[in-house]
């Protein structure tokens, strides 16, 4: 690792540390680390941190942060995610008018005041980030002090697992640190190659997205089956829920049984919703290599919130046959949570409600990607000998 004895862990402050999916990657990595503070606003994703790591993080509002506060860490790395909203295509793309961006920001002009800079920088956001001003302000910042930068925008799919969620990450190292690629300094990538040591595998991401593309990278998934969570079984008949027009389970918005049972019969996709929304429905089935990404609203919302599961395997795969009798269902917490290669013995406080697990899940982060950025991040690069 980067000019680091391995007696002394590298000093991390973690930002927007939600549930912790930025930590679990830090684990993951094999990076002799440690955590010396953790941020987050959200006092229920507070609740699921500290029943997993045994710590609360500082809950208050980041903006509320001065130089002098973050000197008092002497953080070797920040690892931040951001709220994303700003840069989703399904907002209104206000980057930087956005409030949820002003935390960032702030952040972001903080680090020339402070005494000692992070050594690292790590910053994770959904696709459209890189195109918003936001960026350009945070690529001028780190440019002005004395950052080099490499981005990328990757998936889980690249990775192995059989989950479509890709998404923009930066990794900025202050002089001298340099990467152990450094002729991919300054640019944004679609590969993991440089995670690995390769340069040959420069794969636009875009063009796996085309059916050629896309099947070549599927044969390298685990199928959805791996993931699934071999307690639930599905048993009896879906009970029924009242819906709305735009695909709610729920018309008003409001919690009708939101409690977590032992029963898979909750998880269940009701004939109404079938009906209504099937034409709008993913569907994938245990041999299946590819799921949609999950968002915050999935089993809130069935359409365009993330896949169902078909628990019968008609003969012929898809919407040509009857939906209702391949027994849909939606995935549960910990398979949305498998998605996102969190660890076996992570876990919701049992007082966390259903859909507060769906949305937190939604706003995590795949730790089967960002371990190896997070391992590139820290190694140093080469040591050139004479021969």
């Amino acid at each position: 690792m980067a000019d680091r004895t391995e007696e002394k862990p590298w000093r991390v402050l973690e930002f927007y540390s939600g549930i912790g999916g930025m930590r679990y990657s830090l684990m993951a990595s094999g990076v002799v680390a440690e955590v010396v503070e953790a941020f987050e606003i959200n006092d229920v994703a507070n609740d699921v941190y500290q029943h997993n790591f045994g710590h609360r993080p500082h809950q208050g509002n980041i903006q509320s942060l001065t130089a002098c506060d973050l000197d008092r860490y002497n953080a070797d790395a920040w690892l931040l995610s951001p709220p994303c909203q700003p840069y989703t295509r399904q907002g209104l793309q206000k980057h930087s008018g956005d409030a949820r961006a002003s935390s960032f920001l702030k952040i972001l002009e903080l680090i020339p005041h402070t005494s000692t800079p992070p050594r690292m920088l790590f910053v994770e956001n959904v696709v459209g980030f890189e195109t918003s001003d936001t960026h350009m302000e945070m690529i001028d910042t780190l440019n002005k002090s004395d950052y080099v930068t490499q981005e990328f925008i990757l998936s889980p799919l690249q990775f192995g697992v059989p989950y479509s969620r890709p998404r923009y990450f930066c990794l900025a190292k202050r002089k001298p640190l340099s990467f152990q690629s450094q002729h991919n300094n300054n640019k944004l990538l679609w590969s993991p190659g440089p995670l690995f040591g390769r340069d040959d595998d420069q794969l636009d991401f875009d063009k796996c997205q085309g059916e050629e593309g896309s099947e070549n990278l599927l044969q390298s998934c685990e199928p959805v089956e791996k993931f699934l969570d071999s307690t639930a079984q599905v048993n009896g008949e879906p009970s029924g829920f009242d819906e709305s027009e735009n695909g709610s389970r729920d018309g008003d918005g409001q919690e009708e049984d939101d409690t977590v049972s032992d029963s898979v019969h909750q998880y269940l996709v009701p004939s109404s919703l079938i009906e209504r929304w099937g034409n709008a429905m993913d569907i994938v089935y245990p041999d299946s290599k590819r799921c949609c990404c999950f968002t915050k609203s999935y089993y809130r919302y069935v359409k365009g919130t993330g896949s169902l599961l078909a628990t019968v395997q008609p003969k012929i795969k898809g919407k040509e046959s009857c939906l209702k009798e391949q027994r849909l269902r939606y995935f549960t917490p910990r398979e949305v949570a498998n998605f996102h290669s969190f660890p076996e013995d992570f876990e919701f406080p049992k007082q966390i409600s259903l859909r507060q697990r769906y949305a937190m899940l939604g706003n995590s982060l795949s730790v089967a990607v960002v371990a190896p950025l997070l391992r590139y991040l820290f190694s140093s690069s080469p040591v050139l000998t004479a021969e």
